[in-house]
């Protein structure tokens, strides 16, 4: 398998000009405006039992009393085949903003109706799905028979968040009398993919469109999911957590500085070059790190290869938790692979619950991965640079990726960015309609020593409803009590911030945009 020749130019940073003045960022995040005056249901929540929407059934109705909203249950198939896609929607009863939020999912898991709850308390109509299934297990793409259960893997790919889209703007408009005027999508890892697969497939389902540390390249991930297990296994050597945290604390302290700033954070991992071999003969509580164990760490970083030693995927940035896809356990220490990558090949892959991973060797990871492109590419993939579609309905996505991402390397979402910028037209004209932000020092879950993002819904209502693109977004760090510790600007991809020289280095407003000289 190869990467896609575009996939790997990334930004270097050689010299910096000054781009924008400091600014001081919001604090917390506004409810919307209402859009209608007259924003109150036309009937009762028991109306919406007999509202008739195609291969479709309402299941129940009921006022959720926790926060007063209407709240349905539909089930969605796709004749002729027997699937049944659960999708959730809840209405609020009264002081609804005149807006739709879909929300998506996160590993296997198509969407949660607890989900839900945010949204409503923002005065959104708000819809989830299971996308087909129950659960965050990809058991479901085998069918009793164990053959590949080709429909419910395209109701997760993308046919179910579809459906949730359909069914909750029908029902909105059916409860108020008049559809949403907006509609956004907000979701995080499968999530994200969602979101970038609506702007490819579906493009006038959304306005806006919120993608965090989306899973764009899925098919290609593969690949890197069990590399640093099968790198271990070849090795014989699985390090355990101790020793892969203290090596990553190592890394982010040796590249730390390079910003002008200490505070913890690398803020351009892949600048950072520090070689564990600096590491070897440190004594990390009883043990001694080895140059075994700088091997191992070496070719996790470095990310999986084929059988000719050209790059399969990307490897994970230095700052990031190895321990995420590269975790142990037990007495004598043996391998523990992330969950949901180990689900791809026993059930995508392998279509074999009871594969055993422990025979996995690099040359059949390199098949895996080939047959992963092969089969899933085309459903599953969401890594269509084309937009146009989605840019002439005057849509907007933001695109945001935790620099210090455990288990999806960031530079694959670059990757897929800068080929969007190609494919549109070039950098000024994608950033009209879609823009990526990269925040550093924090994870998939955008949690970790750097800030995370805030307000972002405000900016994409901003961006859709009023045209104000998102010059800059803001991340703060905030103590148990609520108070904000530390707050960053963050800036367009190619852009970064930068200290300007003066004032405190926990505070936004004294840092600047600057950019690379490519």
């Amino acid at each position: 398998m190869k990467i896609p020749s575009t996939a790997f130019p990334l930004f270097v940073v050689v010299s910096i000009a000054v781009l924008a003045q400091p600014a001081t960022p919001p604090r917390g995040e506004p409810r919307p405006k209402q859009i209608f005056a007259d924003a109150a249901p036309v009937g009762t929540h028991d109306d919406l039992r007999k509202v008739s929407l195609p291969n479709t059934t309402i299941e129940s109705v009921a006022v959720d009393p926790t926060d007063g909203s209407c709240r349905v249950t539909a089930i969605v198939t796709h004749p002729p085949a027997r699937d049944r896609v659960k999708v959730w929607i809840a209405l609020p009863m009264k002081n609804w903003n005149g807006r739709f939020q879909g929300n998506g999912g996160g590993g296997f898991s198509g969407g949660n109706p607890d989900s839900l709850r945010g949204p409503v308390a923002q005065g959104f109509a708000a819809g989830a799905t299971d996308t087909g299934h129950e659960g965050g297990s990809g058991s479901f793409a085998l069918n009793a028979n164990g053959r590949l259960n080709w429909q419910e893997i395209r109701d997760f790919a993308y046919l179910g968040i579809h459906d949730m889209t359909v069914v909750g703007k029908a029902l909105t408009q059916a409860f108020y009398g008049k559809p949403p005027r907006y509609s956004y999508f907000v979701g995080g890892s499968t999530g994200g993919r969602q979101g970038l697969m609506e702007a490819q497939r579906f493009p006038e389902d959304y306005d806006g469109i919120i993608a965090r540390c989306p899973a764009v390249n899925w098919q290609y991930l593969t690949a890197n999911s069990m590399w640093p297990q099968v790198v271990m296994l070849e090795a014989k050597n699985f390090v355990p957590k101790a020793k892969l945290d203290a090596v990553t604390a190592a890394a982010v302290a040796a590249c730390d500085g390079a910003d002008g700033v200490v505070d913890g954070v690398i803020d351009d991992p892949m600048r950072c070059t520090w070689d564990p071999k600096a590491f070897v003969g440190t004594k990390v509580g009883d043990d001694i790190f080895t140059e075994a164990d700088a091997g191992v760490v070496r070719k996790i970083w470095d990310g999986p290869r084929g059988h000719d030693g050209k790059p399969l995927w990307y490897g994970l940035l230095r700052g990031a938790s190895l321990f995420g896809l590269a975790g142990t356990a037990g007495t004598p220490l043996v391998g523990k692979p992330f969950g949901a990558g180990l689900d791809r090949f026993r059930y995508l892959l392998a279509q074999n619950p009871k594969w055993d991973w422990t025979t996995l060797t690099r040359d059949e990871l390199e098949l895996f991965a080939n047959e992963s492109v092969e089969l899933y590419g085309a459903v599953l993939g969401s890594d269509d640079p084309d937009l146009a579609r989605f840019r002439d309905h005057g849509g907007k996505v933001i695109i945001l990726h935790g620099l210090a991402d455990q288990l999806l390397p960031p530079q694959g979402t670059i990757a897929y960015y800068e080929r969007v910028q190609r494919a549109m037209g070039g950098a000024a004209r994608t950033a009209e309609f879609a823009r990526l932000f990269l925040v550093p020092g924090v994870d998939h879950g955008f949690r970790g020593a750097g800030p995370s993002p805030t307000g972002l819904m405000t900016a994409i209502i901003n961006w859709v409803e009023e045209g104000k693109a998102p010059d800059r977004l803001f991340a703060e760090s905030r103590d148990e009590a609520g108070n904000v510790k530390r707050s960053r600007p963050l800036f367009p991809h190619p852009q970064f911030a930068k200290y300007a020289g003066h004032g405190s280095t926990d505070d936004a407003a004294n840092f600047i945009s600057t950019a690379p000289d490519r």
